[in-house]
């Protein structure tokens, strides 16, 4: 008879993988309402101007990190570039006017920052692209647990 634990370890990829399109989804749609004013728009309902430091900077990070995070491709590298452009939103747009992020506007700043840095380390999990084109049926997530079960084990 299965755990609970060990069912739950044999879910984990596909958990990460389905985290990581929802967070990719949410990022780029964040870029494109800023961009193409869609979705409601950017700040103040509309677009932000073309070249614009640091609006229109972030709106393209975000989307392009965003939709290269949702399909999983390239997956660790997008995530390491959106979250240190979240921490640098945080630090430079919201905390100088106030400590916490509750306070300043920034919960969903210092949020995606942390999540981005979280697929860093564990990875684009399940359903990735990535593991399309290098002819992998398991990802990166799935071989480190059978490489850390088989250790364990030993």
């Amino acid at each position: 008879m299965r755990t609970l634990t060990h069912r739950l370890n044999h879910a984990q990829p596909y958990a990460v993988g389905l985290f990581r399109v929802v967070v990719g989804l949410l990022f780029a749609c964040h870029g494109a309402a800023s961009l193409f004013g869609v979705l409601g728009g950017g700040p103040g309902g509309g677009t932000v101007a073309a070249g614009t430091w640091p609006g229109w900077y972030a709106a393209v990070i975000q989307l392009v990190a965003g939709l290269l995070v949702l399909v999983g491709a390239g997956t660790r590298v997008a995530a390491l570039v959106a979250s240190g452009s979240m921490a640098y939103a945080y630090f430079n747009v919201h905390q100088p006017e106030a400590l916490w992020p509750l306070q300043n506007g920034g919960e969903a700043a210092a949020m995606f920052s942390w999540v981005f840095l979280l697929l860093v380390f564990t990875g684009p999990g399940a359903f990735a692209v990535d593991g399309l084109f290098a002819g992998r049926a398991a990802s990166d997530t799935e071989r480190e647990a059978e490489e850390r079960k088989a250790t364990v084990m030993a």
